[in-house]
Formats: structure tokens, C-alpha cells, sequence
């Protein structure tokens, strides 16, 4: 698994035979509780691996990871993400949900948290017609985030963005000295409104363009030292 920057996704072939068929014409600074203290990010490489992935959104093979060469924020690619409305649609497939499992290698005596999620994709949407994204994400035995929804209305063709973020004083910080998975959920949901029934709607968790579709930022910390 490489942990350089990924190679960024271009729309996949299943949303760009839809986009063919449906157009017309053509990190933080601050200071945490029992911390050792705010920095920047630890001079060691971190390495994050996906331990399991599940959800109708992202067979396995179709997500990959990797980390920023700073330390500061890691991606996530997904190349089948897509939930769609419309004729010939199966039933199902107007909700993707997509649960990745990720194993955290941190340098010891750090410890971090998530402080901004940037996710972004593409929509065709008719009007009548939206969308939704959710996500959150949670510290293996720990309780989950809130749940964010952004919402988009029809009639949309375009990219996508959606940034969630969370205060300082908010963060859930990674406990130190313990190895626990990190878990993040995604979801996205596409309902048909008051399009016609025989009109295609649909939104991915990928781009067109060359941007990265989730962009994960990075809050770290030292952690305490033990006293003897």
C-alpha cells in the first residue's frame, strides 16, 4: 500500500456513462486536557492502513488511504461510490453507505484528533430532485461523533463540497499509549422529489476534476509523561 499522497480519481466509468446519458446537450493549534502540549506534527512518519472496509459504497478494493508527507492530514479515494434515482436504477442503490476501519500508526508519545473533514464528489441532480452526504467517525470503543447531513437540491451538475468542522475544546483525542482503530461513516442518499419518474438523478463520492474526494485534518498533540 503506498502512503505518499494518492493518485487523485477521475470520475469512474459508471458515472461518467450517467453524466453521458442524463446531461443535456453534451490543523488546528490549542491546547487539550491532560496534554503535553499542541504541535504541529510529530517529525516521525505516521502510517495508516484500512484494516476492514464495508458498506454498499466501497467493495472492497474500490477505498484507499494515504498520508499527507507532512503528518498534517490523510486522504481517502473511493472509485465506486454512487448512489442513484432513475430507470433501470436498482431499488437499493438510491442509499451508499460506506464504513472504513483504519489501523493508526502514530509515533509514540503523540496522540491526535480529527478537526476538519473536507468531502467532496460529484451531483446530477433534476430538479425536484436531492441529495444527501452524512458522515461521522469514532475511536474504536468510544462513542461516535454527531452525525453531520449537508443537503443538495436539484437542479445541480456540477462538483460538490461539504466540510465539516469541529472545535478545539470539541475534539475527541486518540487515547494515548493505547492502539485503537478509527472508524469513519459515510453515507449518501439520493431521492427523486418531484423530478419525473423517468428522469436520472445521482451523486458520487468522487470528482471530475483532479481534486481528492475526503481530505481528513490532522490536530496533534504530545502526550503527558508518565511520572514515576
Amino acid at each position: 500500500m503506498s502512503h505518499s499522497l494518492p493518485r487523485t480519481l477521475l470520475v469512474g466509468g459508471a458515472v461518467a456513462a450517467l453524466i453521458a446519458a442524463s446531461s443535456p446537450a453534451g490543523a488546528a493549534a490549542g491546547s487539550g486536557s491532560g496534554s503535553g502540549g499542541p504541535i504541529t506534527a510529530p517529525p516521525d512518519k505516521i502510517v495508516i492502513e484500512l484494516a476492514t472496509v464495508n458498506g454498499s459504497g466501497c467493495r472492497e478494493g474500490t477505498a484507499e488511504v494515504a498520508v499527507a508527507p507532512d503528518n498534517t492530514a490523510f486522504t481517502v479515494t473511493y472509485s465506486e461510490y454512487l448512489a442513484q434515482v432513475g430507470p433501470g436504477a436498482p431499488a437499493t442503490a438510491f442509499r451508499k453507505n460506506c464504513q472504513l476501519n483504519l489501523r493508526v500508526h502514530v509515533p509514540s508519545g503523540f496522540t491526535y484528533a480529527i478537526v476538519q473533514a473536507d468531502y467532496r464528489g460529484f451531483a446530477f441532480l433534476q430538479r425536484g430532485a436531492w441529495g444527501q452526504e452524512r458522515a461521522n467517525y469514532y475511536f474504536q470503543g468510544m462513542p461516535q461523533t454527531s452525525q453531520r447531513t449537508h443537503t443538495f437540491n436539484g437542479p445541480l451538475d456540477d462538483n460538490w463540497q461539504a466540510t465539516d468542522k469541529t472545535e478545539y475544546a470539541d475534539l475527541v483525542w486518540a487515547p494515548c499509549g493505547e492502539k485503537r482503530n478509527f472508524n469513519i461513516n459515510t453515507e449518501l442518499r439520493v431521492n427523486a422529489g418531484t423530478s419525473p419518474p423517468t428522469a436520472t438523478s445521482f451523486m458520487a463520492m468522487d470528482s471530475t476534476d483532479a481534486s481528492v474526494s475526503t481530505l481528513y485534518h490532522l490536530a496533534w498533540q504530545t502526550c503527558p509523561t508518565p511520572r514515576g
